[in-house]
């Protein structure tokens, strides 16, 4: 049974004071193993013990394990539940039958439990019964073995395609009521297909691989194939998508990857709670919290393998996701 709004909000509140928040920031000017200590004392990894500094994926999954936990517990209705921890079922899916078929170890590879246990779905690929999973997830699955059943050799990113466009029509599915998240998934779809149009070498690639779920129409998302890219700005101007489509395509010009367009695509759904923090209403409290948490996980990340690899600050920094 979900808990009260209230109740959430106010355990939310002495939650937040583990935040680690712009400190962050003061991270990046030093050592990795200051910043090991610095965010142990803060209490992220909620205590996992780590002898090493290349450990720190340990604190990034104990925080993981953490933030789905209040998920499970706090969740204000079962969409919300769905939205933050059906993600891992996909993900687990795909890699256990990758590793069924390829013969690879799964220790690496798979994430936390998600709405379903990673045994279940294991038993399920293994029966080729997919009835006790979602429509979709089913679905991914059986297009997988056809494909391995195909006997050609099966690329990663074919069958990663296969799980990330049943995971947004699930998602979109789930959501179809929740008029704020519904619309996250929108934003998310398009600036997939936006990146991925940029990055495709044709027509037929990227047709292949756009995912559903968004509401760009696909004869203006093939603009973006344009060798110029003048014809794309004119596409895109003055629409929503103007500033991250002019990023994207000032990185292809410059020959750079597109990091500013994907930390504008993780941040999105933080820094659209973070300009009205202030109004939050009804589960939005809820909503906030759980994408800071996931936000500081990718910026742990980041932060340690830039230490580690011995980056300068500034360029840690322009790395880092909505703070």
């Amino acid at each position: 049974m979900s808990k009260s709004l209230t109740y959430t909000n106010g355990v939310i509140a002495v939650r937040e004071k583990y935040l680690l928040k712009d400190k962050i920031f003061k991270l990046c000017e030093g050592s990795a193993d200051d910043a090991l200590r610095s965010v142990s004392e803060s209490g992220f990894g909620r205590g996992a013990e780590v002898v090493s500094v290349f450990d720190f994926e340990k604190l990034i999954t104990a925080d993981e394990t953490d933030i789905d936990a209040f998920i499970r517990e706090y969740a204000p209705s079962a969409v919300e539940r769905e939205y933050f921890l059906s993600p891992r079922d996909f993900h687990n899916a795909k890699a256990l039958i990758k590793a069924l078929h390829l013969n690879l170890d799964t220790q690496n590879l798979l994430a936390p439990d998600g709405i379903y246990s990673s045994s279940l779905i294991l038993d399920c690929i293994k029966k080729r019964d997919y009835s006790p999973l979602n429509k979709e997830l089913g679905q991914a699955l059986e297009s997988a073995e056809e494909l391995f059943a195909d006997g050609e050799t099966v690329s990663g990113a074919k069958i990663g395609l296969i799980f990330e466009k049943a995971l947004i029509g699930h998602l979109s599915s789930v959501c179809s009521r929740n008029p704020l998240l519904k619309r996250f998934i929108t934003i998310k779809a398009d600036m997939t297909n936006i990146l991925t149009a940029l990055r495709s070498t044709d027509e037929t690639f990227a047709k292949n691989s756009f995912v559903t779920g968004g509401k760009i129409k696909e004869d203006k998302l093939l603009t973006l194939l344009c060798e110029d890219g003048e014809t794309a700005e004119a596409a895109f101007r003055n629409t929503a998508y103007s500033d991250f489509v002019k990023s994207c395509l000032d990185a292809k010009r410059s020959g750079l990857p597109m990091m500013q367009a994907e930390k504008i695509a993780e941040s999105y759904e933080t820094e659209y709670f973070s300009a009205k923090k202030y109004d939050l209403k009804r589960s939005q409290p809820f909503l906030y919290y759980v994408f800071r948490r996931r936000i500081e996980n990718s910026n742990v990340r980041i932060l340690f393998v830039c230490l580690l690899a011995g980056m300068r600050e500034q360029d840690i920094r322009k790395r880092l996701r909505a703070i």
